[in-house]
């Protein structure tokens, strides 16, 4: 049986929340896609480190780029190629190195042959460039058949480039890039169009964290492969949505990290810094290190914490991100340390492996003080709203909800005023990590109670478990213009988990 995006909305009510996540791995709601093709052997290739995006020209306040998107044949798994989708033709794309303050503007050329949109995912954004779902870049030539997403009019079409304007007005954060197409984020996501952003300040700089070669990116991504060595997807061939049994999510059988299997990274014996981002399509982790070795969490999705947090592991959700330091020195020279997936079974279970080639003078530290960050106090009297992820079961919308409704771009679920202080209620059913566009928010309670131990910080994406409510602070500011809640389960979002608000000066 094969699901449309409307034929999943007319049937999916009739699912129960008994057959939601029916892949045997712990702490999803998903369902596993297994590789046509015999899996690589793990630890054998090394970490890849996606190359920093160089400006094409600068001036006063702002930096130009200019980023092709095109396809390209990777040798991802050995011996076999595989077709991308990517930004430069890389996987990821390039990441985005970037000062607070300073303006990026990003010319986007779509090489592909399918329209495009980017979203900057933590940005700080006007809504001309924040890439909402119907913005669409069309690629040059014949588009007959992109030209309509369910009849849905409006949106901002442009062929062959665009450009995108990032102020970058912000604290120094871990951020990414990645497609946000109306219907089919989900399949180009996978098939490779997303990378880092990261913005740094003085703050940030005038801190002795680990950098240079040991501040290293861990893009986290699972996927599956054919037979071909092309990536297996269950899209429909006739239109958006994917086959019956993966609306759940799809979990990949092959761990990447930076793009390859299931890598290796040398390591000196002392503390790196490592910016960790789920981009996987629904997988959630829990992970953690062998022997003693601990995270030390410095960052969230908005950037530095107040103060340092030990963890024994991290739950990491779809689109979050964790900024955190490992300490080598205590290891001997040789030592071999898996980075293990405890919410995975089997070689999901496993994501990649340091070993400790060398000893190092290590000049960096991670101070009791990392930020001037405060959370901001709740007060008496804010506005409230609530937002439910559901399954709808009523009407002809009966598939992935909020507030029982399936997006509809011409309707705005609220109208926020800048400047304010608001405080928004997400109410789920089952595994929905919760993305908010524009501003960073604060976790104030996780089912009645304190935040959970990965809550800290200024976050965009919040892991809300089944049947749970989790309510956070936030505030907008800046930008009038159209924006987006939405679940980061891609194949939730695709399947119109979405909701429009406004927000007015």
């Amino acid at each position: 049986m094969k699901l449309s995006r409307r034929g999943f909305l007319g049937v999916a009510g009739a699912a129960t929340l008994a057959g939601c996540g029916l892949d045997p791995s712990p702490g999803q709601t998903a369902e596993l896609l297994t590789s046509a093709v015999p899996l690589p052997e793990a630890f054998q290739v090394p970490l890849p480190i996606p190359p920093v995006k160089r400006p094409i020209r600068s001036d006063a306040k702002a930096d130009y780029y200019r980023v092709v998107q095109r396809k390209a044949l990777l040798e991802i798994l050995p011996g076999l190629r595989t077709e991308v989708l990517g930004y430069d033709g890389l996987l990821p794309g390039p990441t985005f190195d970037v000062r607070s303050g300073r303006t990026s503007v990003v010319e986007q050329v779509n090489q592909l042959d399918v329209p495009t949109v980017v979203h900057l995912h933590g940005g700080h954004t006007p809504a001309s460039s924040d890439g909402w779902p119907l913005d669409l870049l069309m690629p040059n030539g014949n588009h007959h058949d992109h030209a309509g997403h369910h009849g849905m009019a409006g949106g901002d079409v442009k062929t062959g480039s665009r450009s995108y304007t990032f102020p970058n007005t912000q604290r120094a954060a871990t951020l990414w890039y990645h497609d946000h197409r109306m219907d089919y984020t989900a399949p180009q996501v996978y098939r490779g169009l997303f990378g880092l952003h990261l913005i740094r300040d003085a703050e940030e700089d005038a801190l002795s964290l680990p950098a240079g070669d040991r501040e290293v990116p861990l893009v986290l991504a699972d996927r599956s492969f054919t037979e071909d060595g092309s990536f297996r997807y269950p899209a429909l061939k006739d239109g958006p949505g994917v086959e019956a049994r993966y609306m759940e999510g799809v979990i990949g059988d092959v761990q990447l990290v930076n793009g390859a299997p299931w890598p290796v990274l040398e390591v000196d014996a002392a503390r790196y810094r490592f910016r960790i981002l789920n981009a996987a399509n629904a997988r959630r982790y829990e992970l953690e290190l062998d022997g003693p070795g601990r995270f030390v969490q410095i960052g969230s999705d908005g950037g530095l914490l107040g103060t340092p947090v030990e963890h024994e592991t991290l739950v990491v959700a779809p689109a979050e991100r964790f900024d955190v330091v490992v300490d080598f020195s205590s290891y001997a020279v040789g030592t071999r340390i898996t980075l293990r997936n405890k919410l995975g079974t089997g070689r999901a279970a496993e994501v990649m492996r340091f070993v400790v080639a060398r000893k190092a003078i290590d000049d960096s530290n991670v101070p009791a003080k990392l930020s001037s960050y405060a959370a901001a106090p709740e007060l008496s009297g804010l506005v409230r709203r609530k937002w439910r992820f559901s399954r709808g079961t009523t009407g002809d919308h009966r598939g992935w909800t909020i507030n029982g409704k399936a997006f509809d771009p011409e309707v705005m679920q609220a109208t926020v005023k800048l400047g304010q202080y608001e405080i928004w209620s997400f109410v789920t059913d089952v595994h929905h990590p919760v993305h908010v566009h524009l501003a960073p928010f604060q976790v104030l309670r996780r089912g009645g109670g304190a935040p959970g131990p990965y809550d800290a910080g200024w976050k965009d994406t919040v892991d809300v478990r089944p049947a749970e409510v989790v309510d956070v602070l936030v505030r907008f500011t800046a930008h009038q213009g159209k924006y987006l809640i939405h679940c980061h389960n891609l194949e939730h979002e695709d399947m119109a988990m979405m909701a429009a608000f406004a927000t007015v000066g």
